[in-house]
């Protein structure tokens, strides 16, 4: 599958601002199966700096600054990205407990790589009641990925999506005992479950696609950033991309952005300002589909 990316961010204050440093995790990865094939960031005004560099995961990460003070900042990010089928089942693969063992011998590069995902982060930290929950998945000797796409089929039942009852501040504690929440809420919850296991299992954000109602045109800007979770099952299977929001194997329909611990590594923008009194936020984003040639 073949898609245009828009993601559109308006900042807007009832002052001026005078200084702001800002990052930006817009740009999709370049994956053995997912093809960027361009990606451009418009800035206005434009910026007195703006540099690119690679973060601590891989992902690419615009730096922009601003020396002079503005009214309103728009942030345009453009992409055309080709998506490939990954896995239509989970793969078959080694218990939990002998994959997690097989991480810390530290024997190739995808392991060591794993290890950064197996600790407590900002977001997504090991508590009691995320190991009493994911237990009932991983009994004892259970395959990770049969295991963990267990896991998710129970989340996407027993969580309730509901953008009302969370912000992005919301302690993924209370997540699960509200079992309510958007993706990015699963995504965390899920990933504090895998940890309290020892599990290796990152946090992915990205796009996916969605359809309008029968008999409805699309409509462009109405999509929304995306979040899911990947889990490391052993070199042989790699990295197995869960969407407990939908109860999914990722597919041909997301489109992977970064990823990291948690959100707090790679949120689409973040920044600081100086000034702006009460700033307002507005986000706009969509997935087209695109004929494939």
């Amino acid at each position: 599958m073949k898609y245009r990316l828009t993601h559109i961010t308006t900042y807007s204050g009832s002052e001026p601002i005078s200084v702001g440093h800002n990052q930006a995790w817009l740009r999709p990865r370049q994956l053995p199966y997912q093809n960027c094939e361009s990606s451009e960031l418009k800035i206005s005004p434009s910026p007195s700096m703006l540099t690119y560099r690679e973060d601590a995961f891989g992902n690419t990460v615009a730096t922009f600054s601003f020396d002079e003070g503005y009214d309103t900042l728009r942030i345009e990010a453009k992409s055309v990205v080709t998506v490939q089928r990954q896995r239509t089942a989970a793969p078959v693969t080694k218990p939990w407990e002998v994959v997690n063992k097989e991480i810390h011998k530290l024997r190739t590069e995808a392991e060591f790589q794993a290890l950064h995902y197996v600790y407590d982060s900002p977001l997504a930290f090991v508590f009691p009641e995320a190991e009493a929950y994911v237990r009932a998945s991983f009994s004892p000797g259970r395959p990770i990925a049969e295991a963990a796409t267990h896991l998710m089929q129970r989340v996407h039942d027993d969580f309730k999506f509901d953008p009302h009852t969370t912000t992005v501040s919301t302690p993924v504690t209370l997540v699960l005992e509200q079992r309510s929440g958007v993706c990015q809420d699963f995504a965390h919850v899920m990933l504090s479950m895998f940890r309290s296991l020892g599990v290796a299992a990152r946090y992915v954000s990205g796009y996916i696609r969605t359809y309008p109602k029968p008999g409805q045109p699309r409509l462009v800007g109405a999509d929304a950033s995306h979040a899911w979770v990947s889990v490391f099952c052993g070199p042989d299977a790699g990295w197995v991309d869960l969407d407990p929001t939908n109860n999914l194997l990722v597919n041909d329909e997301h489109i992977t952005v970064a990823w990291g611990r948690d959100y707090s590594d790679i949120p689409p923008l973040r920044g600081v300002f100086i000034g702006g009194g009460h700033p307002h936020l507005h986000v706009s984003v969509d997935v087209e589909p695109l004929p494939s040639r």
